[in-house]
């Protein structure tokens, strides 16, 4: 499984290219199976319709603890370190990791969850959270793992959508200084979600929580009273993993369903490679387990690579700007891996938070959720790896499973900006926009891929015409994944943002995430989000808004500077009509930039900006708004 050097990488990709079906079966056939598969693949692209491993028997849970436990019983799977910095951090061996699982899987099943039936897990950054998981693995059942900063009506919507028999929550979470109250928005969701019989609740912060009689049940309770073994279900690989909603530009959230076989292998075989993990290293994923991150590279991956990970309860900005290092120092964390959001936001708030600590345990550095603009990779290489940790800048989302276009980690050699080379079963095409490829390099057009690999999505929950329309029928037999992307001379892929995101100016094709990247090399800017809005003559105008820190400089020359740098790196054709600097920027709670309310605001549709509940600050808008320029 593992790729050892660059000559390995070539070969793997080769191989896996020229017999797509032998190269997948070797990887599979390291990991336990109840009954080996009759045949590798089926596939159509067309309906969609895409089958890994048919027929095959395997529960992922054994290939996740029990296949460690005879050399690894009493390894760390997990070190918990909590919200607050003086909190005791919990160490969870393999051992302890099964018997929890084995205890929540029995409580699930006395509770009449069965084979196929769903299960919404709402939970904060917990070891239970990873247990509440793999206990429905176990037995069968589909998980559906919502986002702990959800608001009822996200929760509803969700429950609702894939009918969820139990939900598993806590009474209230910690995050930064504040204490939300979990229970009581599962509260708030379930008086319109029949389907829920049962309310499994985990005692986190103490607080009152109101119990429903015959429905609300106490999680350390019930544990308590059951057994440390469970079998595992018999599945097939197709049977469903879990269900992991994923925004769209358009209508309800979907829910992207992945299946055990698939998944497993695909998650395993790029946690391995891309990462190069070795034996006895501590690995960071600080993403939340209710993205898809959290999912492959806190949960499934590393455990199924027998790794340790860290899971971490609070927030890069508590108590101060330093707690992610002062964390990494902690444990000794070998490989971290984060969001280009909270390097840049780090950044911003200044070395001082970075040079008390020795980061002297780092061997490797990772960057995921979108592209990292250059400054923030160098910034981030120089001063939290001291110049000797490579970058993994992965390019992948919900839909594909794992990882799909990355370094492997002191393999490849490094481009800032670019996530560079596609993992091997990964076959990338550039097309234009009516779908005619794009050969050879120096080229730019949109990311299609023309092959299946294993932890492809298989549907949308309940409407598989939505994964057609959505992924599959806008380029025949392609799977589009709805991004721009250049290939460069050495067939190096760089990511320029979304196909939505990709602004036509003057006939020019701009990616957004270029823009940003050339504005943020300002030394005044922390942070930028470029959106186009309709122009007379270009047909499409730059609106850039721009934090800007607390500075001594003028604003006219700031702005000035901005139109400077980005005519220096992109050309005249690239430069902003507009200019705005801001406080703040609409994110919602994992993160990410609310492009749609900028791209309003900068058309002036002020009165119909959607729904702003999902950020971490509406506050942020009346404030743009108030000094927008027309």
């Amino acid at each position: 499984m593992k790729i050892n050097n660059y000559n390995d990488y070539e070969e793997a990709y080769r191989f896996s290219v020229q017999d797509p079906e032998g190269f997948w079966a070797g990887i599979a056939s390291e990991f336990s199976w109840k009954k080996k598969w009759e045949k590798v693949l089926e596939w159509d692209f067309k309906k969609p319709d895409v089958k890994w491993f048919i027929k095959g028997k395997l529960n992922i849970t054994e290939n996740c603890i029990d296949r460690h436990l005879p050399l690894k019983a009493k390894d760390l799977a997990f070190i918990w370190e909590p919200n607050e910095p003086l909190g005791e951090a919990r160490h969870i061996t393999y051992l302890e990791l099964s018997q929890e699982v084995n205890r929540l899987a029995n409580v699930l099943k006395d509770l009449g969850v069965k084979k196929g039936d769903r299960v919404c897990i709402y939970l904060p950054m917990l070891p239970e959270t990873i247990y509440a998981m793999l206990a429905c693995a176990r037995i069968g059942a589909i998980h559906s793992v919502i986002f702990g900063g959800f608001s009822a009506q996200s929760i509803k919507d969700r429950i609702t959508d894939s009918q969820c028999k139990v939900v598993l929550t806590s009474d209230g979470a910690y995050r930064g200084a504040k204490q939300i109250p979990m229970k009581a928005t599962v509260d708030e969701a379930l008086l319109e979600c029949p389907s829920v019989s049962h309310v499994l609740v985990l005692s986190r912060t103490k607080q009152h929580v109101n119990r429903v009689k015959g429905r609300d049940l106490v999680w350390e309770e019930e544990c308590e009273k059951r057994s440390v073994v469970c079998a595992p279900e018999l599945m097939d690989s197709e049977d469903p993993l879990f269900i992991l909603y994923t925004s769209g530009s358009t209508g309800k959230p979907k829910g992207v369903v992945h299946t055990c076989g698939g998944y497993m292998v695909y998650t395993a075989y790029t946690f391995q490679n891309v990462f190069q993990y070795k034996a006895g290293e501590l690995f960071w994923c600080t993403a939340d387990v209710g993205w898809i991150t959290g999912h492959s590279y806190i949960a499934y991956g590393p455990l199924l690579a027998g790794a340790s990970t860290l899971i971490f309860e609070g927030v890069p900005s508590y108590p101060d700007q330093g707690r992610f290092w002062q964390v990494i120092d902690k444990h000794r964390v070998n490989i971290f891996y984060t969001a280009p959001t909270a390097i840049r936001a780090l950044e911003a708030a200044g070395l001082e938070f970075v040079t008390p600590y020795k980061l002297d345990s780092l061997r490797l550095l990772g960057s995921v959720g979108e592209p990292i603009n250059e400054e923030a990779w160098h910034w981030y290489h120089t001063n939290i790896g001291k110049g000797n940790c490579p970058i993994v800048d992965t390019w992948w989302q919900t839909e594909t499973g794992g990882i799909a276009i990355s370094p492997l980690a002191g393999i490849t050699p490094l481009k800032p900006g670019f996530a560079s080379l596609p993992l091997p079963g990964i076959q990338l095409m550039i097309v234009n926009e009516k779908g005619k490829e794009i050969k050879g390099n120096g080229v730019e057009g949109n990311l299609c891929i023309k092959f299946p690999w294993p932890s492809i999505i298989r549907t949308t929950y309940g409407d598989h015409e939505r994964c057609r329309t959505a992924y599959f029928a806008t380029y025949p037999n392609l799977y589009f994944t709805g991004d721009g992307c250049k290939r460069d001379e050495d067939g190096y892929y760089r990511i320029t943002g979304r196909v939505d995101d990709v602004l036509n100016v003057s006939g020019h094709r701009i990616g957004t995430a270029e823009v940003e990247s050339a504005i943020d090399l300002h030394d005044e800017v922390a942070e930028s989000a470029v959106v186009g809005y309709p122009h007379d003559i270009k047909g499409q105008g730059i609106y850039a808004f721009c934090i800007v820190g607390k500075t001594q400089k003028p604003k006219e020359e700031i702005i000035k500077d901005i139109y400077e740098n980005v005519t220096r790196l992109l050309g005249s054709f690239a430069k902003p009509d507009k200019v705005q600097l801001v406080k703040g920027l609409p994110k919602t709670r994992s993160g990410k930039i609310m492009r749609r309310i900028l791209r309003k605001i900068a058309e002036g549709e002020l009165s119909n900006l959607g729904d702003t509940s999902t950020l971490i600050d509406p506050s942020v808008v009346e404030d743009i708004i108030r000094d927008r320029i027309v």
